[in-house]
């Protein structure tokens, strides 16, 4: 059962809140006098060097493609409540890319008929070729 600040990055992975560190500060961002007074900046970090919610595949993928800790700053919105969700959202993001197993490409031949098209169509566009050619000249 996952809490209500759990952040689901795919169907075998959800992090607890509790790993996941905030930090808030003043943004630099729209907001006019209210961007003064309001801490709506948000930064999240999550430590994938010491989460007890990663497998071992999962962290050695995650510390290769990502480091040791991952860090995501939100500061477009005027709202901090906002600036966490997308924060939220680009962490999870962030995590579910790097956590991608690319396919292996496995070498195939080409088929006769495939084989057979590409040098039928060469013979064509050869003679297309030489059907250009003033008439007269015996370069061949």
């Amino acid at each position: 059962m996952t809490g209500a600040g759990d952040l689901r990055v795919s169907d075998r992975l959800t992090i607890p809140a509790d790993e996941l560190q905030w930090r808030f500060s003043a943004s630099r961002g729209p907001g006019g006098q209210h961007v003064n007074t309001a801490n709506t900046r948000v930064e999240v970090r999550f430590d994938v060097a010491a989460s007890p919610s990663l497998t071992d595949d999962q962290r050695a993928r995650l510390l290769d493609r990502l480091g040791p800790e991952v860090r995501v700053v939100s500061q477009s919105e005027r709202s901090q409540a906002r600036n966490r969700a997308v924060a939220r959202e680009r962490l999870a993001t962030r995590l579910a890319r790097a956590l991608v197993v690319p396919r292996v490409r496995r070498p195939t031949r080409a088929t006769r008929a495939s084989v057979e098209r590409r040098l039928d169509a060469k013979s064509r566009q050869s003679e297309r070729k030489q059907q250009r050619r003033p008439p007269g000249r015996d370069d061949d």
